[in-house]
């Protein structure tokens, strides 16, 4: 038997019809100015002012798309032991409070458009 290797080319380039995690989750410049307005700068579970981090309050893989009511701005960083941000990504505690805390940003959003429409 003779085996010879012949690969199809691949037609064209090819793109991904859905976004990637990634993409779903990038935090665009308005998406953290909104969520920067909403705390007034201070984080959104302290109160502390230093080194604010525009965090995910649920798992980008999970989004179809970040907006400013998925994010919240906490102290950091994420990478420090002690901080909001790496309090609500290690520890099961955290990430119930930022699911509580996503659902009432949903929540007023939802009760602005009531009102305003």
């Amino acid at each position: 038997m003779n085996w010879t290797h012949n690969p199809v080319p691949k037609p064209g380039k090819q793109k991904r019809f859905k976004k990637t995690a990634k993409e779903r989750g990038r935090i665009t410049a308005e998406v953290y100015a909104d969520a920067l307005d909403r705390s007034g700068g201070y984080c959104e579970r302290c109160g502390s002012p230093q080194h604010l981090e525009c965090a995910h309050l649920m798992r980008r893989w999970k989004l179809p798309e970040t907006t400013a009511n998925d994010v919240a701005m906490l102290c950091g960083p994420q990478v420090n032991t002690g901080t909001c941000h790496d309090w609500i990504d290690h520890t099961r505690e955290g990430r119930e409070w930022a699911l509580q805390l996503r659902e009432q940003f949903w929540q007023q959003e939802r009760e602005r458009m009531i009102t305003d429409g």
